[in-house]
């Protein structure tokens, strides 16, 4: 008969102590995550007097979250999960629920670690800054908009079973993402399209971050967007734990 762990809080502190240490061997991926955002933030350094510190700011990190959401962490599901790790873990005397706090805790550590790294970046190479207020409301809409992409990365890892299926398809939908996103808001691809992005996922999460760095923009626009965020990471997180399969079989 299975065992479990007398201490929830023992359990978990263990398996902190594993997916960091992880993540610290995986750190050539973590870069390659990291790196993305910062290329643009540095590109752009000659055109944020045109478009604003918030619109390149925003941007950067609407990146830097989907690919956390989607090139990390449904990839490493659906990595962990082709090689057994989960099967064995739900036989170790470890609480389930424990196992999946503390992926997503290792998630949150990069979602901050990503805002920060923005933040100074963006400061030592533009001299770009916000109020404390709109520090602290930017790492909230972080954390809301990373809950939608992790969200997202786990319908994808719950959906497919193949992990490099996996790997495939959130590529691709980092992609579609990504691109549709930052060319339709602008209006290049039309006034239809634009409309519909700003209501996408992609759209709300950018939508709140500016608003969040600017505390004082806050409108009914910024406020529908953080609902809909809420919506969407609500539905993807709640389809993705349902299709989740801890296994290949």
């Amino acid at each position: 008969m299975q065992t479990t762990i007398q201490s929830p809080v023992k359990a978990l502190s263990i398996l902190l102590r594993y997916d960091f240490t992880t993540q610290w061997r995986n750190r050539r991926s973590v870069i390659l995550v990291l790196l993305v955002p910062i290329i643009i933030l540095i590109s752009w350094k000659g055109a944020i007097d045109k478009i604003g510190p918030t619109f390149v700011l925003s941007t950067c990190i609407s990146v830097g979250l989907t690919a956390i959401g989607l090139m990390g962490y449904a990839n490493a599901l659906a990595r962990d999960r082709d090689k057994g790790v989960f099967q064995r873990l739900r036989v170790a005397p470890v609480p389930t629920w424990t196992i999946m706090i503390s992926r997503l805790a290792v998630q949150l550590a990069m979602i901050l670690l990503l805002t920060t790294i923005v933040f100074v970046v963006a400061y030592n190479q533009s001299n770009i800054t916000l109020s404390p207020a709109g520090y602290l409301l930017t790492f909230i809409a972080a954390m809301v908009g990373g809950a939608l992409y992790l969200g997202l990365g786990q319908m994808i890892a719950g959906l497919l079973k193949n992990a490099e299926t996996v790997n495939s398809t959130s590529r691709l939908v980092y992609f579609v993402f990504i691109m549709v996103g930052m060319f339709g808001e602008t209006g290049l691809l039309g006034e239809k399209l634009k409309e519909i992005v700003q209501w996408s996922p992609y759209g709300t999460v950018k939508a709140i971050l500016s608003a969040s760095m600017k505390p004082g923009t806050w409108d009914q626009h910024a406020l529908t967007a953080l609902v809909l965020t809420l919506v969407y990471a609500g539905i993807f997180s709640f389809l993705g734990i349902r299709l989740f399969k801890w296994n290949v079989k």
